[in-house]
């Protein structure tokens, strides 16, 4: 069986509006701020419109650094990026002042450490900059054993804080193990060997490349094997102007061209890059065919086949 490890990664850049601005500054200052909402609720983390009403809400309220967890869940086993490396518990913990809960993380000795009830504080991390990681992580709280540091640090501001943080960049990333399954396994191999092939549709007869093992038309499933191509027709096309980074394999200068490529004998068309021609002189129609991989297991882009332009007929049904 096919498998293969695969990593979708960016960076989500977003901008805050009023409420969020105040919420993440005042973690910079080891500060938490709730919004009180038109019953009297205070919501943390705050929103900027009351759940039940819908109204615009702007009255922030401030709230301790101590709180109760409400429910949790053991991490045994900690990914990358995580808050802590070492195992920990999710928690929602509702702040004393709130009337919500806050999904954060405490640092634990093991699970038989936590319990729903427990007390706890937030342990602030050194360096803060206005992001949800300036609580490091929660810690238990035991008031008898109070070592004497400021569980709260109330400074009165409200909201209204110096140099406010008016935006984040979040990265997101999704680590997975891919497993192609029969059809695609088909295509896979049959690449290796400089073929390709699709499945046909036993009732509409279309050819789809790459193969999905069904009809996504008729809800079929497909077993008959066609081989197609090589050669084929650009029915769309876009111009890349941002080079891709941390990519293995595609260190490419911009601007450079993908497209939708329909090959001979398919009827659907299936995405590749167009080399060996100015970025600027890719069209519809223009015939291309592949240039495969140094270790010919793929191809690796797409070169014009110098044979006429396809009629827009012949490929109007596949943009």
């Amino acid at each position: 069986m096919l498998t293969a490890p695969l990593v979708v990664e960016f960076p989500f850049t977003r901008s805050l509006g009023p409420v969020q601005s105040d919420f993440l500054t005042g973690l910079r200052e080891r500060t938490v701020l709730g919004v009180r909402t038109s019953d009297g609720k205070v919501l943390v983390p705050p929103v900027e419109y009351d759940p039940v009403t819908a109204e615009e809400i702007r009255d922030l309220v401030e709230v301790a650094a101590t709180g109760t967890v409400t429910t949790w869940a053991w991490n045994p086993s900690p990914r990358r990026d995580q808050p802590l490396a070492t195992p920990f518990a999710w928690v929602l913990v509702k702040l004393d002042g709130a009337d919500t809960s806050l999904l954060h993380v405490l640092d634990a000795a093991g699970p038989d450490a936590v319990r729903s009830g427990m007390r706890v504080r937030i342990r602030w991390a050194e360096e803060r900059t206005g992001a949800i990681t300036d609580i490091a992580c929660f810690e238990p709280y035991d008031t008898e054993l109070d070592d004497g540091e400021p569980v709260t640090d109330v400074t009165g501001h409200r909201g209204e804080f110096a140099d406010a943080v008016t935006g984040i960049v979040a990265p997101a990333r999704l680590d997975y193990t891919y497993s192609p399954g029969r059809a695609q396994a088909g295509y896979i191999h049959a690449l290796s060997e400089r073929r390709t092939v699709g499945e046909r549709c036993p009732s509409c007869r279309k050819v789809y490349v790459p193969p999905r093992g069904a009809c996504p038309t008729c809800g079929v499933a497909t077993d008959e094997q066609v081989e197609v191509g090589p050669r084929g027709t650009v029915t769309t096309y876009c111009i890349v102007n941002i080079k891709a980074a941390h990519t293995a394999n595609l260190d490419i200068e911009v601007p450079y061209v993908y497209a939708h490529i329909a090959l001979d004998g398919a009827d659907l068309a299936l995405h590749g890059r167009i080399g060996g021609i100015p970025y600027d002189r890719v069209r519809m129609g223009l015939r291309v065919e592949p240039v495969w991989s140094e270790d010919g297991r793929y191809p690796d882009h797409y070169r014009p086949t110098g044979e006429p332009d396809a009629d827009y007929d012949t490929y109007k049904e596949l943009l």
